[in-house]
């Protein structure tokens, strides 16, 4: 009977080829910027997520493809923890799988309340994970609302309360962060990279099949022409970015805006919960206001402020999805649809009737919309 040995040298190769393997793992660690190595790696002690638990290397974000996969590879993926899932206690995963939106805690302003809780000093909100694509390095204004002021706090708040940290990160370790977003990964396009760095400010491009150049003409700097369509997507989209209104949008507010309603809350396509809030206009008026998530109006506490968001930028927006602050939009084409029904509505003479509105969308005009978006 023959009798396969491993040679007495083999436990010694074997131990040898495991030192090399740590070795070169601890030097890949020694040649990651600190940055990523915080960004991808650290938890400071929390929950075990990191910045990269919810701002993908592909697109910034999660979605909710992204999450069925991620508990089909992993079912204990920290993404599905404390906020991540249905109730925010870590029970059930079924509104991350759906929609992969997040539970998100604001402070009520002091003029605000709660119809149904009055006591209450804070609201529960179900929202969608901003892109960090192109965001960091170029748009000033932070998250869906606009209540962080800048990378260092947004990163610190996302640690303390997102990543339940057990030790604060330093300020120069949140600097480091900073500084990695504004690296050349989190950008869509070179273009994009250039302009960061002092460049030219990207153009519109000039499309190339039927349906881009058709599309083209949403997204101009002009009037609306005699069918109101010219620039109508531009009027809440101009700037380098495509991220804010220009001189022909057709209601009172100063060029530039960043944040403004689109009727998502209202028309609440994602069925998140509806509440009513009651804004104390500080005249001995009151403003109630039924809404799933008032959005930037829990920042200010406006009742004119009450269901607008953060403009989104268009730049890279096909690599973004979903989209929306609720993520009630799974793809461009359900970006479309909405404000189809959107421009419906506001253009309708005598609200909803049978009375043709001033401005429809046709099932053409949705896809060139899209075609052009996918370019950007």
């Amino acid at each position: 009977m023959f009798h396969l040995t491993r040679p007495a040298h083999a436990g010694l190769c074997i131990a040898l080829l495991g030192s090399v393997a740590v070795a070169h793992g601890a030097e890949q660690h020694r040649r990651m910027p600190e940055g990523q190595r915080l960004f991808e790696q650290e938890t400071f002690g929390g929950n075990g997520r990191t910045c990269l638990t919810c701002h993908s290397r592909e697109t910034g974000t999660v979605s909710p493809a992204d999450a069925a996969q991620r508990f089909l590879d992993d079912p204990d993926d920290p993404l599905f923890l404390f906020d991540g899932s249905d109730d925010g206690q870590g029970h059930g995963v079924s509104r991350m799988l759906a929609d992969a939106t997040i539970l998100v805690e604001i402070p009520l302003p002091a003029n605000v309340r709660l119809a149904d809780d009055p006591g209450a000093r804070s609201v529960v909100l179900r929202r969608g994970i901003p892109s960090t694509l192109n965001t960091p390095a170029l748009d000033p204004v932070l998250m869906l609302d606009g209540r962080e002021p800048r990378l260092e706090s947004q990163a610190a708040s996302a640690i303390a309360g997102h990543a339940q940290a057990a030790l604060a990160p330093s300020t120069a370790q949140l600097a480091s962060i900073a500084e990695f977003e504004r690296s050349a990964r989190f950008f869509s396009s070179d273009e994009l990279l250039a302009f960061a760095s002092g460049g030219d400010a990207p153009t519109l491009p000039e499309g190339c099949t039927p349906a881009e150049k058709r599309g083209r003409r949403f997204f101009e700097d002009l009037p609306g022409g005699a069918d109101g369509k010219d620039g109508l997507c531009a009027a809440c989209h101009s700037g380098p970015l495509l991220n804010q209104t220009n001189q022909f949008l057709p209601v009172p507010v100063p060029v530039g805006t960043r944040f403004i309603g689109v009727l998502v809350s209202e028309l609440n396509q994602a069925a998140n919960p509806v509440r009513e809030f009651i804004f104390d206009n500080g005249d001995g008026t009151e403003t109630s206001v039924s809404s799933p998530d008032p959005g930037r109006g829990l920042i200010t506490g406006a009742a004119g402020d009450a269901n607008h968001f953060k403009i989104s930028s268009l730049r890279g927006i096909s690599k973004t999805a979903p989209y929306f602050h609720d993520n009630s939009a799974q793809t461009l084409e359900d970006v479309a649809a909405h404000y189809k029904r959107f421009f419906a509505i506001v253009t309708a003479p005598d609200g909803p009737g049978p009375a043709e509105p001033a401005i429809l969308l046709t099932p053409e005009e949705e896809a060139d919309i899209v075609a052009y978006l996918k370019l950007l």
